[in-house]
């Protein structure tokens, strides 16, 4: 059998968003085969229109954060654009920083190789178990006890999908003048965020996620007061004669040749989010959000991990009486229904939320999300229910 997005009922749109916007498709392949040039590499006509592509997609990511007075500089990954900003970080030894229980390996990875060289201290923000809420009492509590240096923090859990109260506790971070740097691979597109009102000096997107773009091109919004050591050294098609990088923004965190391909996708998925509007993207989530969780409750053979209050985005996190999470993954394989199974890359949250190691069964809904996707889970669940 042949497979299509017609026969997969997918639920993975966590790890990424699919299917992505019929013009992302159109305009990646109508753009690249007419006037792929690299772009700074020459005064031609190639050169000249994929420059205004790469600088129009920059305005319109500003626009969608409302960030006018910030920067944008791209990177090829979220994981790369995270690890540009927390290894560019000027550290001295024994600093405090602090994360959430929900971060991504991308940010605990880089700290826990920064922390060998550094020997940093880092903390985990209190967070109500119970509840699954930011417990700002405490946290402030913490800060003042020991005064954070800085502090990373995921806007959305990639495994139970808790939103967090970002300009709460950044408000209280930039008390004791932390760096503060804010993880929107989840959110950025779907929750509108006005960064301006938010005191983050460093907020990363993941373009194929919640961006409707493509794989290959993400990075983040930079305060222009702050300033990082480079990680990666290389042309920039600027200055060539300097062996120094140049200091000018962004050209000094984005060496080599930019993928301009990806860029025309995200250029046509922020197209896409100005006509649809970033709100009703966000409230059709969350009715299929609603729906997913309405057929999960129907079935008492699953426990799902989820917040008593507080915002959540599409982002469901179960686990199935008597079978393990990879079981579950196998069988909702083979009737063709797309999950993700495991500690999804944040083992922090799993010990947290006490489902380390086995993880859980990860349901992730879209804006695209079809009813006939919901009625073919349905019968796989029945199935597994009846079956147990």
């Amino acid at each position: 059998m042949s497979i299509s997005k017609e026969n997969i009922a997918y639920f993975d749109n966590a790890a990424t968003t699919f299917p992505k916007p019929q013009s992302v498709y159109e305009f990646m392949n109508s753009f690249y085969s007419t006037y792929g040039g690299n772009v700074g590499r020459g005064h031609h006509v190639f050169a000249n229109k994929s420059g205004n592509l790469v600088e129009d997609t920059r305005l319109r990511l500003l626009n969608l954060f409302h960030a006018e007075n910030k920067n944008i500089i791209f990177t090829p990954s979220a994981t790369e654009a995270m690890n540009v900003i927390l290894q560019g970080i000027s550290w001295q030894d024994g600093m405090i920083v602090y994360i959430s229980p929900f971060e991504h390996n991308a940010v605990i990875r880089v700290l826990h190789y920064l922390k060998k060289i550094y020997g940093l201290k880092i903390i985990q923000l209190e967070v109500n178990k119970k509840q699954l809420s930011y417990d700002m009492g405490k946290i402030s509590y913490q800060f003042q006890e020991k005064n954070p240096n800085v502090v990373v923090l995921s806007h959305a859990s990639n495994v139970c999908g808790i939103v967090a109260p970002i300009k709460q506790i950044f408000d209280k971070a930039k008390k004791y003048n932390s760096v503060t740097v804010l993880d929107m691979a989840q959110t950025a597109g779907l929750i509108d965020m006005n960064l301006n009102e938010v005191q983050v000096d460093y907020a990363v997107f993941a373009g194929h996620k919640t961006l409707y773009g493509p794989f290959g091109i993400s990075g983040f919004v930079m305060d222009k007061k702050m300033s990082l050591r480079p990680l990666l050294y290389g042309g920039t098609g600027v200055d060539s004669a300097n062996l120094e990088l140049p200091n000018s923004i962004p050209e000094r965190y984005e060496v080599g040749s930019m993928n301009i391909l990806g860029i025309a996708g995200l250029n046509a998925a922020l197209r896409w989010i100005e006509e649809v509007g970033i709100k009703k993207i966000y409230e059709r989530e969350q009715q299929n959000r609603k729906k997913l969780l309405e057929i999960m409750s129907s079935h008492e053979n699953i426990k799902v991990v989820l917040s008593k209050n507080g915002e959540q985005i599409g982002v469901v996190s179960c686990v199935f009486d008597g079978y393990s999470s990879d079981n579950i993954g196998q069988i909702l394989d083979e009737r063709n229904i797309a999950v993700r199974t495991g500690l999804h890359c944040a083992p922090l949250a799993h010990k947290f939320l006490n489902t380390f190691p086995e993880g859980t069964v990860r349901f992730s809904v879209n804006y695209f999300t079809r009813d006939d996707e919901f009625e073919q889970l349905k019968k796989a669940l029945d199935y597994i229910e009846e079956n147990s």
